[in-house]
């Protein structure tokens, strides 16, 4: 940027200046003082008024004033005049009585009257002066003075004082200026402005034509409408374009290592220097303040840097925050939420006197005082400073009224010029004094995360809340960078074993074997039996997910040993082994014969836990009904349980709970297990309690829940070893994309595993079944019975002969229909029943009602499909009761009673269009075509038989709002939103304004769409 052009919006001031120049020459000469902060273009400005002075003929005197100065009498004139101050000092004293000395006066004054003779009567005498002074405010005492006794002078001599002077708030309160003794008449002032956004933005343009919008933002933003700032900003990014010349830039970077050469981080250093020491330690500290409210992590979320203490509030619709006014605090007080958060109803949170912080303005004090307590200065000086630099353009106020850097790479640029010890130290601060005010955990485990150590028990607990927040949000770098930092401080062997077994198992939740280093040493580590468990479990999990199952159960033999004296927590560890070595040989089998035994464990030695696994094994064995099972979970539930052994407890519940079709229960039995477990989920149940949630989710016909588990991806390709195999949520998700026609991207999941090498577990036989499902449903019956058979195999291998995991009987059995075998079929369908009526719950009973029924065919055949239809309806609304409709449809229709097969496949069709099970509802529409039904148009049920205008009315419902504003809002009549809803309601099978969002989830692709 050249000095013309660091001009920009300064035309006022040029014109003031050439019209001052023009009156000195008529001999009517005056003072100027141009004022403003450092990097407003001053002494541009100074340099193009001389120029043009010199073209009208003006002799040019210009002197610039440096801190050196200051001690040295006479310094700046010295400068000012050159050489010809060597003749001021041979001039007698008394020569002449012009000017402002009088003869006999002392030595001082009668030097500064031959000064004042040698600047007017030799040099104005032969033409008139221009007399540039830059940065005045340096100038020596001396200097200074004489200036000022100049300018009462001046105003009939042909001689333009234009004086440059830096004047901005400072921490450090600066001396009085050069015309605060002169009569206003006798100076002109003009006090240099910020450049405007508009004018920076010309500028960058100039500079780079080719940027785009948001690159010119934030160059204006960076250079915070300072010349100087803008200037160097440029000259960097042009430097370092390819090819050494202008070029559009993709972004301006937030770090000033990606500058080069430089200049910027240079001219706010210079900036920050003329500011004095006292305001750059403020100006760091708030960077510090700034930079310290995240994880700390790459790449994660930058929080607000009081938040939890004064950062909740409202400004106006201009940004400008508003008045203080009184509120009620939220519900249940103004403490922080439990979670650490924010209070969910008004943001409120206490400060350090208890008193709610809710307006900007107490929130800028607060802001103001943790600076001050950073940088050890006056705290009103400081909130002047933040102001005052806001009006200049380094701080913009964001959202919540408090002030910030205008850019995070003016935010750097400032911090370049602190050591990192000395940013250490401030963090430190900052953190206590925010922990002092009762910030919120994340933000003082930001600071802390920076800091240098404590070595107070505080620090430790602060870093460990924050993480579980951030854990819980679903920051889990975050949470991984305090649990690192935490273990910085010293703290006793059992809260260190705690730290590690939590970050051990964040660790591990980005790579299986991540995290199995500090498991391990957290087993070794000496405490207490109860943290030696937590460890021993967390490190028994992490070694069976990365494929080390004997490992991990040789672990646990090995470690039970430093628990003797402690029966509770041996049977703890059992449960865990047993939970292990259920993907190996099925030791739930073994367990149970034990039990059994004549010399088995009694079962109050077995642990609660333990009997709901045997409870678990008795059901898959087909040895107890769902109403015994229930019974007998339920009665382990109500005793007290360790905590540590509750997580067992409550899955296998969960699970059982599942089987009899007890699937509301079972989602509260999965919350609380969770909740058990905190937010550090390394533990054998947490998959199992997963696996539980998208089996609910399947057992609903809920698609799009279970596509969405992240669990459900593929498999990463090229990883070494057998690998984890698939799990639950793949087993689902691959007969979701089945029912809802998604094929292709079935059978691409499926491919993306070799179960010839996946693990011989229970989510791998269920993975044989749905990929038999899927052979199925593309039309090779032979293969799918394969899988089919398979399935049953492994799971006969386990003891584990009833369907509840995977109904592969069901599945065989329509395979052998379809390719001609009718009594193989009839087999497996009277033994699926038989097991079935042991058990005793609707889906059970009801698939295998329908299956025996199409396999039986003529009128006995249709009593089992309709009895199985009549069975299904008590259970859970899902496919199976589509399937069952379906069958005694074309059981109907194959009768000859091609009327009454029309009822039940219509209802087919209405279920499968409200599930978005489009593979069922197109064989449900075939038959009717088949039958002389006319072939279904527009659905009539589910969101795609919703009109455009009943779609958008239960869109703005579904979002919060009233029936009065939708009727305001699109105009209407209340009673027509009214009746709009009620049809709305109608169609997508609902009773509940609640209900609406998840009802009006986009169908799956392939689902047909309905039209207004």
């Amino acid at each position: 940027m050249s000095p013309v052009e660091s001009l920009s919006e300064r035309g006022d001031v040029l014109r003031m200046l050439a019209a001052s120049a023009e009156r000195a020459c008529g001999g009517s000469g005056r003072l100027v003082l141009l004022r403003g902060a450092t990097g407003t273009g001053r002494t541009a400005l100074l340099e193009a008024a001389a120029e043009h002075a010199a073209t009208l003929g003006m002799r040019v005197l210009r002197a610039r004033c440096t801190p050196e100065d200051t001690g040295k009498d006479w310094a700046a004139l010295r400068r000012l005049l050159g050489e010809e101050m060597d003749f001021a000092d041979d001039v007698p004293a008394g020569e002449g009585d012009a000017g402002p000395g009088e003869p006999g006066a002392p030595h001082p004054r009668a030097y500064a009257t031959r000064l004042w003779r040698l600047l007017l009567r030799r040099q104005a005498d032969s033409a008139p002066l221009f007399v540039a002074v830059d940065d005045v405010h340096a100038a020596d005492p001396a200097s200074r003075r004489w200036l000022t006794e100049a300018a009462r002078h001046l105003d009939r001599l042909p001689v333009l004082l234009v004086v440059t002077e830096r004047r901005q708030y400072d921490i450090e309160r600066s001396g009085a200026g050069l015309a605060h003794a002169l009569p206003p008449d006798l100076v002109r002032t003009h006090t240099l402005a910020p450049l405007s956004p508009d004018a920076a933005a010309e500028l960058v343009r100039a500079a780079f034509p080719g940027a785009e919008p948001g690159l010119v933002a934030d160059c204006v933003r960076a250079g915070a409408g300072s010349p100087l700032l803008l200037r160097a900003l440029l000259d960097d990014l042009a430097s370092g374009s390819a090819g050494g010349g202008p070029a559009p830039l993709a972004a301006l970077p937030d770090t000033c290592a990606a500058l080069y050469p430089g200049g910027y981080p240079d001219a706010v250093s210079w900036w920050l220097a003329c500011a004095g020491g006292t305001t750059s330690a403020v100006a760091r500290a708030l960077a510090v303040l700034e930079t310290g409210g995240a994880g700390a992590a790459p790449g994660t979320r930058t929080a607000p840097d009081a938040r939890g203490i004064a950062e909740a509030g409202e400004t106006g619709e201009d940004g400008e925050a508003g008045a203080c006014a009184p509120r009620a605090p939220a519900a249940g007080g103004g403490a922080p939420a439990a979670d650490g958060g924010m209070p969910a109803a008004d943001g409120w949170v206490p400060v350090a006197d208890g008193r709610p912080a809710a307006c900007a303005a107490e929130r800028r004090e607060v802001r103001a005082q943790v600076v001050a307590r950073m940088a050890q200065v006056d705290a009103a000086r400081v909130a002047g400073w933040l102001t005052a630099m806001t009006r200049l353009g380094l701080l913009r106020q964001d959202a919540d009224g408090l002030p910030r850097y205008a850019h995070p790479l003016l935010r750097d640029a400032v911090l370049s010029g602190w050591t990192s010890g000395r940013r250490r130290a401030a963090h430190r601060t900052a953190a206590e004094e925010l922990m002092r005010r009762g910030a919120d955990v994340s933000v003082v485990a930001g600071h802390l995360a920076h800091a240098s150590v404590v070595a107070e028990p505080w620090a430790v607990d602060v870093l460990v809340q924050a993480a579980a927040v951030e854990v819980r949000a679903g920051r889990t770098r975050a949470a991984v960078t305090f649990l690192r930092r935490a273990l910085d401080e010293p703290m006793a062997p059992g809260s260190r074993a705690g730290v590690l077994v939590q970050l051990g198992s964040l660790e591990c939740a980005e790579h299986p074997a991540g995290g199995i280093a500090r498991l391990t040493e957290a087993v070794r580590l000496p405490g207490g039996p109860r943290d030696l468990v937590r460890a021993m479990v967390a490190l028994a999990t992490a070694l069976a997910r990365s494929g080390e199952t004997p490992a991990a159960l040789r672990m646990l033999r090995t470690e039970e040993t430093r628990l003797a004296g402690h029966p509770d927590l041996i049977r703890t560890l059992r449960a865990v082994a047993v939970l292990m070595s259920d993907h190996e040989l099925g030791a739930l089998r073994e367990e149970y014969r034990r039990r059994r035994g004549p010399d088995g464990d009694s079962p109050d030695l077995l642990g609660a836990a333990r009997q709901a696994l045997i409870v678990r094994y008795e059901a898959t064995a087909g040895l107890i009904s769902s109403e015994d099972a229930t019974a007998r979970i339920r009665g382990l539930l109500e005793e007290p349980a360790d905590p540590l052994a509750e997580p067992f407890l409550l899955g296998t519940a969960a699970v059982v709970a599942q089987w009899a079709d007890e699937l509301d229960e079972a989602e509260r039995l999965v919350r609380r297990a969770l909740d058990a477990l905190g937010p550090f989920l390394l533990h054998p149940m947490h998959h199992v309690l997963l696996d539980v949630r998208v089996d609910l989710a399947a057992a609903r016909a809920d698609f799009a829940t279970v596509l969405a588990d992240p669990r459900a991806r593929p498999p990463v390709t090229g990883r070494p070893g057998p690998g984890p195999g698939p799990a639950s949520a793949h087993t689902q998700a691959v007969i979701a994309l089945v029912e809802t026609d998604r094929l292709e991207e079935a059978a691409r999941l499926v491919d993306g595993f070799d179960l010839r090498t996946a693990p011989d577990s229970w989510r791998t036989h269920r993975f044989l079944y749905a990929r038999g499902v899927l052979r199925a449903a593309t039309g090779d019956p032979a293969a799918a019975l394969d899988d089919f058979l398979e399935c049953g195999r492994r799971q006969a291998a386990h003891e584990a002969v009833r369907s509840v995991v995977a109904p592969w009987r069901v599945g065989a059995a329509e395979c052998r229909l379809a390719l001609g075998r009718p009594r193989e079929a009839l087999a497996l369908a009277e033994e699926e029943l038989r097991l079935a009526e042991v058990w005793r719950t609707p889906r059970t009973l009801g698939r295998a009602l329908r299956v025996l029924g199409e396999a039986t065919g003529g009128r006995r055949g249709l009593d089992l499909t309709g009895r199985a239809v009549e069975v299904l309806r008590e259970g859970p609304a899902g496919t199976e009761l589509i399937s069952a409709l379906v069958s005694h449809g074309r059981g109907l229709a194959a009768s000859g009673e091609r009327s009454r097969a029309r009822e039940p496949l219509r209802e087919a069709v209405e279920r499968a269009e409200r599930l978005g099970a489009v593979r069922l509802r197109t064989v449900a529409e075939g038959l009717l075509h088949e039958g002389g039904a006319r072939r279904a148009g527009t659905p009539r049920t589910g969101p795609a038989a919703l009109t455009a205008s009943e779609r958008r009315i239960a869109g703005l419902a579904a979002e919060g709002r009233t029936n009065a504003e939708i009727a305001a809002l699109l105009h209407l009549a209340r009673r027509t939103v009214e009746t709009h809803l009620t049809a709305a309601y109608r169609k997508l099978g609902i009773r509940r304004r609640t209900q609406l969002p998840t009802a009006l989830r986009p169908a799956p692709p392939g689902a047909p769409a309905g039209t207004g």
